[in-house]
């Protein structure tokens, strides 16, 4: 049997470093799930890893995501937020109006 994706609508932001520094210009849900509580699900927090290094992660039901410079952070139909390549995300959706 073959499926098609239903038809859906998401909020999606692209983090690159530049975005990053530009919080004023994030969306309010992202800006939301920013000030969040650390470790709830559906926050965006930061770290530093073992050498130093500065890094994003999306608190999720399965777990912690890291979000690599240039993925997209998508919030779903039920406000869940996940990282998405670009690529990936550039094949599966497209700009609405």
């Amino acid at each position: 049997m073959k499926y098609r994706k239903k038809p859906v609508v998401v909020e999606a932001f692209q983090m690159t470093e530049e975005n990053y520094l530009r919080y004023e210009e994030w969306p309010e849900w992202l800006k939301a799930s920013y000030r969040g509580c650390k470790d709830c699900e559906g926050t965006l927090q930061f770290g530093y890893d073992s050498e130093g290094h500065f890094y994003l992660e999306i608190v999720t039901l399965e777990g912690k995501h890291k979000v690599s410079w240039g993925d997209y952070i998508i919030r779903g139909i039920k406000g869940e937020l996940y990282p998405c390549k670009p690529e990936i995300f550039e094949a599966t959706y497209e700009k609405v109006s």
